[in-house]
């Protein structure tokens, strides 16, 4: 039994270190050094398709045993939505989310539970955008519909 036990933590330590491999060159494509911390916090993001807070980040990280300071976090966090590896979303002043998800799409907010869920693009049907002032390109448009649980 000890023998398989130590096997399937071989693999797993295998598997983490090719995750790893795998994040640092995602982050070496996006013109990111790839340091130790920048590689766990991107591993955490693209875990699955999520939207995470900065607090969220360093809270996972934190649990692996590493130990990463907030502005280490939030700077990292700042630096990846720079480059265009993941989307900032703000949903209001105070909150904003991280999503590693950054195809065109939109975002249902419960004002109640703080859940962020995605809206296909195609879902919402924009006819034309707005006129743009003088000077001025369209970048992006996102959209928030802000929900409350039903009672």
């Amino acid at each position: 039994m000890l023998v398989i036990a130590e096997k399937a933590e071989t693999e797993k330590v295998k598997t983490q270190d090719q995750q790893l491999l795998n994040v640092g060159e995602l982050l070496t494509q996006y013109c990111i050094a790839p340091t130790q911390q920048r590689r766990q916090i991107a591993q955490i993001l693209f875990a699955q398709p999520q939207h995470l807070s900065a607090d969220q980040v360093l809270e996972r990280v934190n649990q692996n045993g590493t130990v990463a300071s907030k502005a280490t976090v939030y700077n990292t966090l700042g630096l990846f939505a720079q480059k265009g590896l993941v989307r900032e979303v703000i949903v209001d002043p105070s909150k904003v989310f991280y999503d590693s998800n950054i195809s065109p799409h939109h975002h249902f907010y419960n004002v109640d539970t703080g859940l962020l869920q995605d809206i296909e693009h195609q879902e919402l049907n924009l006819q034309d955008p707005p006129t743009l002032p003088v000077g001025v390109e369209l970048d992006s448009i996102d959209i928030i519909v802000r929900v409350r649980t039903a009672e």
